[in-house]
């Protein structure tokens, strides 16, 4: 019988059902284990879609360890086609879960999903989408956007936007096409933006609007997938916030990446979160779902160690590498690029090597620290689990006031006074430091993923335009910016008129 045993784990360790340590109950049973998600559903258009996987043993039991990585095996295929032209990935979060996305790259009549356990269909295995699924390059917008919303599972509102927008009683377009340039337009770089009849059009004023590409990007993609109201507004495409004046003032709507707490701009994702949301699968490598792939080893066998790597674009950075030279048990902080303090190299260098974002989970403690406005790195190391030390600071990104401090992470003092003695309360405090690491992982993992991104922004722009007490115009100056090609891969839209979707 011994024998037998021995032969029989081999066998399950062999063909990747179980990993090596793992106990022998923690096997997952393909009718038990859970699959969900929005790439489940055919009206849920996203660059990349997604859905989850939980593996669950026999008795019920949600595994917290990984079984393997090769677990499951997912296959996407459309009956009309002999070829589907889809990428796939299923990423092992190492809890238990895994991630399945993916790209598509043509238009389907239907997709049938097919999950499987040692070829065993797993939970409601295939899963059919009845068409036609649209892939991300396909113009067909939802003309009716509450419908659009409603297949989202968008949120009502975002706390967020309404706390900007109830600034603006009224927003005027008239006056604004004229105010705004003359106010900002020369010595800031802005692109002004009237979407009309679901086409994007713009003018850029100032000398450094290579990152309009973002914005353009963004509108484009959702233009793609659903008919967005008539509203005309402007984007800052700088760093800094710009309204500065007080509210009792005469204020103008900017639309900013970035907010702070002495300005009046609009926020909206970063185009750094953006990019990442619409290149998921392209040539960004590291986004919301990449990480939880690339989340390190457990949370026991991680250096207890603060570690930080970046540029020096604030005082700040040099106090941490100042810090870290005085305490190196402590905090690993070192420079990969000097640019701001170029003459203080010598001081705080030398330079180190770049570090793969993903080797930073290597270690528990994540220090989160402004740059020349927020770190627009927060969202991807909450996403991990490591516990991230932020930073007090006037500077905040969309979803900022939502997250909790002691919840979702450890603060500490905006000049980093109380650091060490943050770290050394999470040396002590090991099983609460993990409880915040999770509690901030399953933040970014339900509120920072793409359909949560495309959602606030569409939810901003319907906001928006309902201030708006003029007709949003194409101005003179404005461009039409262009669809891309989709020559290779072109669909045909069913979608015809308001009344038929009615």
């Amino acid at each position: 019988i011994k024998s037998f045993k021995f032969l029989f784990c081999l066998f399950m360790f062999s063909f990747g059902i179980v990993s090596p340590g793992a106990p022998a109950a923690s096997v997952p049973a393909a009718d038990n284990s859970l699959v969900w998600g929005p790439g489940l559903e055919a009206n849920i258009v996203l660059p990349v879609r997604f859905f989850y996987i939980q593996a669950v043993d026999g008795s019920g039991k949600n595994l917290t360890t990984s079984p393997g990585e090769k677990t499951f095996e997912v296959k996407i295929v459309s009956p009309s086609e002999p070829f589907t032209r889809i990428w796939i990935q299923v990423l092992d979060r190492q809890d238990g879960s895994f991630l399945v996305r993916y790209r598509m790259y043509a238009t389907y009549t239907d997709l049938h999903i097919h999950v499987l356990l040692q070829d065993k269909h797993v939970a409601k295995s295939p899963f059919i989408l009845k068409g036609p699924v649209y892939h991300e390059g396909c113009l067909c917008p939802q003309p009716v956007g509450s419908v659009w919303e409603a297949h989202m599972r968008c949120p009502q509102s975002f706390a967020q936007i309404d706390r900007d927008l109830s600034l603006y009683t009224t927003v005027d377009p008239d006056l604004n096409a004229q105010e705004i340039p003359q106010r900002f337009g020369q010595r800031q770089s802005l692109c002004h933006y009237t979407v009309k009849d679901n086409k994007v059009y713009v003018k850029t004023f100032g000398e450094h609007v290579g990152f309009r590409i973002f914005m353009d990007a963004i509108l484009l993609s959702l233009t793609r997938k659903v008919r967005l109201p008539d509203v005309e507004f402007f984007v800052n495409l700088g760093d800094w916030p710009l309204e500065k004046r007080k509210p009792t003032e005469k204020l103008h709507p900017i639309f900013s990446w970035c907010g702070s707490n002495n300005t009046r701009d609009i926020v909206m994702p970063t185009y750094d979160l953006t990019e990442s949301v619409l290149e998921t699968m392209g040539r960004v490598s590291l986004d919301m779902m990449s990480v939880q792939a690339n989340t390190g080893p457990p949370w026991a066998e991680k250096n207890a160690t603060a570690f930080w790597r970046g540029r020096d674009s604030r005082q700040e950075r040099l106090e941490l590498v100042k810090l870290s030279r005085a305490h190196p048990d402590v905090i690993d902080a070192a420079f990969t690029n000097f640019f701001f303090f170029k003459h203080d190299e010598s001081l705080y260098g030398p330079l180190v090597k770049h570090v793969s974002f993903f080797d930073f989970f290597k270690y528990k403690y994540q220090i989160n620290i402004d740059g020349t406005v927020a770190a627009y790195r927060l969202p991807y190391l909450l996403a991990g689990d490591s516990v991230v030390f932020k930073q007090d600071s006037g500077y905040y990104e969309h979803f900022y006031k939502e997250l909790r401090p002691w919840e979702h992470y450890i603060p500490v003092r905006a000049d980093l006074g109380d650091l060490l003695e943050k770290i050394q309360w999470a040396r002590d405090h090991d099983d609460e430091a993990k409880t915040i690491a999770l509690a901030g992982q399953r933040f970014a993992r339900s509120q920072l993923m793409g359909d949560s991104i495309f959602c606030y922004y569409f939810k901003l722009f319907e906001a928006y335009a309902k201030l708006q007490v003029t007709e949003p115009k194409i101005r003179k100056g404005m461009e039409l910016v262009e669809q891309p090609a989709d020559d290779l891969f072109p669909c045909a839209c069913h979608r015809t008129t308001v009344k038929d979707e009615l």
